[in-house]
């Protein structure tokens, strides 16, 4: 199984802007790769994916517009790029992988169907 660390979280101010990154351990990063957030007391949400390619993106509704993922296979690395940041954003950011295609329709939001997962890293969007 790939081992996922995330990285760039933080403490912004609301309308800034964090990149958050997820890296992968071993030699490719031949899995597609989810991005989940999870408030106090509230569900895992899943809120942005890529395909094994990069060129199948999905957004939440809560963060289309706003929130740009990528990745860069050669650095076995994904990226989110969070902008206009808001306190409902304030979560444990996490990356999961699988080896599944999720493209279609919305299963790539449903955290049962990602097979490893990062530990997380804290985003807190105050002022």
């Amino acid at each position: 199984q790939v081992q996922l660390v995330e990285s760039g979280g933080g403490l912004v101010q609301p309308g800034g802007s964090l990149r958050l990154s997820c890296a992968a351990s071993g030699s490719t990063l031949d899995y597609s790769i989810g991005w989940f957030r999870q408030a106090p007391g509230k569900e895992r949400e899943g809120i942005s994916y890529i395909s094994k390619s990069g060129g199948t993106k999905k957004y939440a509704d809560s963060v289309k517009g706003r929130f740009t993922i990528s990745r860069d296979n050669a650095q076995k690395t994904v990226y989110l790029q969070m902008n206009s940041l808001k306190p409902e954003d304030t979560a444990v950011y996490y990356c999961a992988a699988s080896w599944e295609s999720l493209g279609l329709g919305s299963r790539w939001a449903l955290p049962g169907h990602y097979g490893s997962w990062g530990k997380g890293t804290q985003v807190t969007v105050s002022s």
